[in-house]
């Protein structure tokens, strides 16, 4: 069987990450944009988050198959160790395990980070994703209902928790690129998260 391996992602990744999430945006009420970003967009957005947070890949026979990294929750500066998960999974590769994968490399590594919680806003009906979600420990705290139109349409987005660090007081997050190059072996992949499947 085909493994499954989780690498930080690289800035040359970003013409295969949107290809991912493209059609996701122009077909789907999955993401809320509405216009599909382009490549050169994909890389700064990789570019912008690395400093701080994580930005994974996942690949399988040498092809990219998802993707998923964390972001600011909210910028006032209370919301600091909390964070916003995101995870897109190519559809060839769907329930095969790649979701599983891509966190079981982006929560430990939030945790190890100083991170308190882990947010997942889902765009519903989304049987999958909260299936995955709540498999992993994520815990259901709400929906907004009719929160975004998209598609003719009006849309709910449920939102799932995830507790990462319970230390009280917390202390300050560590920057993933102070810990990126601990996390990994020398060719860039996290060895001890591969999956087979």
């Amino acid at each position: 069987m085909s493994n499954t391996t989780v690498r930080i992602a690289q800035i040359s990744d970003a013409q295969a990450i949107q290809a991912i999430y493209a059609p996701m945006v122009e077909h789907t009420a999955i993401s809320f944009e509405l216009e599909p970003p382009t490549v050169e967009e994909m890389a700064k957005r990789i570019g912008s988050t690395l400093p701080t947070y994580p930005y994974l890949v996942a690949e399988r026979d040498g092809q990219l198959i998802g993707y998923a990294y964390a972001s600011q929750h909210r910028a006032r500066e209370a919301y600091r160790w909390s964070v916003d998960v995101t995870v897109y999974i190519s559809p060839e590769a769907h329930r095969s395990g790649v979701g599983r994968a891509l966190y079981g490399v982006l929560l430990p590594t939030l945790k190890r980070q100083g991170f308190h919680a882990a947010f997942a806003g889902i765009a519903l009906p989304n049987d999958g994703s909260v299936g995955l979600h709540e498999a992993l420990g994520f815990a259901h705290i709400g929906t907004y209902p009719e929160v975004g139109f998209k598609h003719g349409a009006w849309h709910d987005v449920g939102y799932w928790r995830i507790a990462l660090d319970s230390t009280s007081p917390p202390k300050l997050s560590v920057p993933f690129s102070e810990i990126s190059l601990f996390l990994m072996g020398l060719d860039g992949h996290y060895e001890r998260w591969e999956d087979s499947n």
